[in-house]
């Protein structure tokens, strides 16, 4: 029996660093024909994960790269930060109201939070309510969830973990054991 399953609108969210290489491991895994197309989140300022990105969809493939004010910069105020946290969600809204994924992968960096809340309160108010939000906790969280994975929780569909020992924290942690 052949099963059609169409395709699912993608949000893959990037971060700076070991969350950038961590998520384009688990994109180049993701069947491109199941996932497309791939829209890609990345921070301002973020040129290496775009440069990165660019050399995984060489090929050509159907994606789009979306840039986001950060909510907090490096040594930013955690004052001031409100205020480029609010923006960011604004313009996470412009841009999930236009794009309406049906997944968001996400896994962990700050950029992640304002996507992933703006996208659970449009489900909330049934604007996008089948979209799918998955987080995966980053490789190198082994005892404790990351600040990211403290706040998304109970806000996403899917919460994968790499280690057994933090799947203890919650029933709603799945334990997947290493990704990458």
């Amino acid at each position: 029996m052949y099963l059609n399953v169409s395709a699912a609108r993608t949000m893959i969210i990037l971060g700076s660093g070991g969350h950038t290489t961590e998520m384009l491991e688990v994109v180049k895994k993701l069947n491109n024909e199941r996932y497309t197309p791939r829209l890609y989140v990345v921070a301002e300022g973020d040129q290496n994960s775009v440069d990165r990105l660019l050399e995984i969809e060489k090929e050509g493939g159907d994606y789009k790269i979306y840039t986001i004010t950060r909510s907090r910069k490096v040594h930013q105020s955690y004052k001031s930060s409100i205020i480029t946290t609010l923006k960011s969600a604004y313009e996470c809204l412009i841009l999930l109201l236009h794009s309406r994924p049906d997944l968001i992968l996400a896994n962990g960096p700050a950029t992640c939070v304002p996507v992933c809340v703006v996208a659970f309160f449009l489900k909330v108010f049934y604007i996008n309510g089948s979209c799918k939000i998955a987080y995966i906790e980053s490789y190198c969280r082994v005892k404790s969830l990351s600040l990211s994975g403290k706040i998304l929780l109970y806000l996403t569909d899917i919460f994968v973990v790499q280690w057994p020992d933090i799947s203890k924290i919650s029933r709603k942690i799945l334990y997947f054991g290493r990704l990458t």
